[in-house]
């Protein structure tokens, strides 16, 4: 068996786990070297936390594992097609390969399916339906925000 279809079958069968649990079906590894680093799994239901994706929660897990925030050389195996807002996490922490078993078409007719989410946010900012606008504001103390973190961080 193929390396990917083997973790992608880890995947689903996190995600088949997640369903004995209670929680909805997805799940997802990462992976660095052939070797699988850390699982996750959705956790909405258990949580409260609209965020707590099986794609985040193995992510969070793989930097805690490795130490650092860097996954730069992994690569995530999903059971479903990752959300956009899991697709801007993996891109945020260098992850640059991604697999998944289940896509967004097979999804839809269960209400799983993010292709609408991915479509609105493929408009311009002003044309979405969320009001998302910039409101810049001056620094009470004189310094810049950014600029006193990086005068901090050293």
């Amino acid at each position: 068996m193929h390396d990917r279809e083997h973790f992608l079958r880890k995947a689903v069968q996190l995600a088949r786990g997640n369903i004995d649990a209670g929680g909805r079906p997805f799940g997802a590894v990462v992976v660095k070297g052939g070797k699988v680093i850390a699982t996750g799994v959705n956790q909405i239901l258990a949580t409260r936390d609209p965020t707590s994706h099986a794609e985040l929660n193995a992510i969070r897990n793989a930097s805690q594992a490795i130490g650092a925030p860097d996954l730069s050389g992994c690569v995530v195996y999903a059971s479903g097609h990752p959300c956009p807002m899991c697709l801007a996490a993996m891109r945020m922490a260098g992850i640059t390969e991604v697999y998944f078993a289940y896509s967004n078409e097979d999804a839809a007719p269960f209400g799983l399916s993010t292709a609408a989410v991915y479509a609105e946010l493929a408009k311009p900012l002003a044309e979405q339906a969320m009001t998302f606008r910039h409101v810049p504001i001056h620094a009470e103390s004189g310094e810049a925000l950014y600029a006193e973190w990086k005068r901090r961080a050293g």
